[in-house]
C-alpha cells in the first residue's frame, strides 16, 4: 500500500508540473487561454490512475524497480513520464466521450463541455469546441511525454516496441469508440447472437485492450520484455480488462452516483447497447422485450422508469451472468499469472490490483 500511495504522489506531481511547464511556454498566448488551461489541470487532479498502475506493474514483471526512498532512478523518471502519458491520454479520451455520449457529469463534477458552459463566455457549439479542443491538445501532450520517455532508454529495439504499442492502443480506442457510436445509430437491435459478437467487439476495442492490456505491454517493452513475456502479459490483461469494461457496463446501469459520479441509469438513457443490455434483451419475450426498446435510449427517462428497466434487467437474470462473466474473467487472469515467465512479486501486485479494478465503484 505504501508504494501505491507514494506512486499515486508522484504521478500526481509529474502531471502537474508537465501541466505548468506547457502553461508557461504558452503565456505569450495571453490570459484568454487560462480557462482551457485550468480545466486540464482540474481534469487531471485525482483519479484511481489504473492504467498508470499497470504501466509500472508491466515494467516491474519484467526487471525489479525500486519505488520507495527520496530519490528518483532514471528508469523510475522515464517510466513516470510514460505512465502520466497514458493518464493524459485516458483523460482526453473521457472528455471526447462525455461529448459524444452528451454526458453531463464525470467523476462528481461537471463535463468538460457542460464546465466551459456554465463559465458563461462560449455559446453553445463554443462549449462543445472548446472541449474537443482540450481533449486534442491532452492527446498531444500525451504524445510528447510518450517520446520523451522513449527517447531516454538506450535499447532503442525496446522503444521502438512500446512506440508500436501505444500507437496501435491509440487506433484502437479511436475505432471502437466509433463502433460504439454506430452501434448507437442503427435503428433497431441486431439479432442477439449478431448482437453480442458486436457488444464484445466494442467493448474489446473501445475500452478493454486499452485500459489493462495495452499498459502493461507498454511498461513491459520498455523493460525489454521477451516475446513470450509480451505474450504472457496480453493473456492476462484482455481477460481483466474485459472484466474491467463489465463492471463498468453494471455500473452505467445500477451504479450509486454518490461513487461513481455519474447518475445512475446513465448507460439506460444514452442507449448503450453493452454486453449487459444484451444478455438481458436477448432472455425477454417479445412484448416485454418491445416495451425496453421503446424505453432504451430516451434521453428524459424519469426515476420510476429507470428503476424500472433495471428490475427487468435484474429480473431477466442478465446481471447475475455478468457478474460470472466478470469472476470467470479474473480467474482465468488468475491463472495465468501464476505461471507467466515474469518477476513473481509484480505477479502477485497484478493480481491484487486485477481484484480492484474489476470490484471498483468508480
Amino acid at each position: 500500500m505504501h508504494e501505491t500511495t507514494r506512486l499515486a504522489g508522484l504521478l500526481q506531481e509529474r502531471t502537474s508540473d508537465r501541466i505548468a511547464e506547457h502553461r508557461r511556454d504558452l503565456e505569450p498566448l495571453g490570459p484568454d487561454a487560462a480557462p482551457l488551461l485550468d480545466e486540464a489541470a482540474s481534469f487531471l487532479t485525482g483519479g484511481k490512475r489504473f492504467r498508470a498502475q499497470f504501466a509500472v506493474l508491466g515494467y516491474r514483471a519484467i526487471t525489479p524497480l525500486e519505488l520507495d526512498g527520496d530519490t528518483v532512478s532514471p528508469e523510475l523518471d522515464l517510466l513516470l513520464d510514460a505512465a502520466c502519458s497514458l493518464e493524459l491520454f485516458h483523460a482526453a479520451a473521457l472528455i471526447h466521450d462525455d461529448i459524444i455520449d452528451r454526458s453531463d457529469t464525470r467523476r462528481g463534477r461537471p463535463s468538460a463541455h457542460r464546465h466551459f458552459a456554465a463559465l458563461g463566455v462560449l455559446g453553445p457549439g463554443g462549449t462543445i469546441a472548446a472541449a474537443i479542443l482540450l481533449g486534442d491538445l491532452l492527446q498531444s501532450w500525451a504524445d510528447e511525454m510518450m517520446q520523451g520517455a522513449l527517447d531516454a532508454i538506450p535499447d532503442r529495439a525496446a522503444a521502438m516496441a512500446a512506440r508500436a504499442h501505444f500507437n496501435r492502443m491509440r487506433s484502437e480506442v479511436a475505432v471502437g469508440q466509433y463502433l460504439d457510436v454506430l452501434e448507437e445509430q442503427q435503428p433497431q437491435f441486431a439479432d442477439d447472437a449478431e448482437q453480442l459478437e458486436r457488444s464484445t467487439r466494442v467493448l474489446v476495442y473501445k475500452s478493454a485492450k486499452y485500459s489493462v492490456e495495452a499498459p502493461l505491454l507498454i511498461g513491459a517493452a520498455i523493460a525489454g520484455a521477451s516475446d513470450e513475456q509480451e505474450e504472457a502479459l496480453a493473456d492476462f490483461g484482455l481477460p481483466i480488462g474485459v472484466a474491467f469494461q463489465l463492471r463498468d457496463d453494471v455500473l452505467g446501469v445500477f451504479g450509486d452516483e454518490t461513487l461513481t459520479g455519474k447518475p445512475s441509469g446513465d448507460d439506460l438513457t444514452e442507449g448503450k447497447r453493452t454486453v449487459l443490455v444484451t444478455l438481458a434483451r436477448g432472455a425477454l419475450p417479445s412484448g416485454p422485450r418491445r416495451i425496453f426498446d421503446d424505453m432504451h435510449g430516451t434521453p428524459d427517462l424519469d426515476r420510476e422508469q429507470i428503476v424500472m428497466m433495471q428490475r427487468t434487467i435484474r429480473d431477466s437474470g442478465a446481471l447475475a451472468r455478468v457478474e460470472e462473466m466478470i469472476a470467470q474473467n479474473v480467474a482465468l487472469a488468475g491463472r495465468t499469472i501464476k505461471s507467466a515467465p515474469i518477476q513473481a512479486d509484480a505477479a502477485d501486485e497484478l493480481g491484487k490490483l486485477a481484484t480492484r479494478t474489476s470490484l471498483r465503484h468508480a
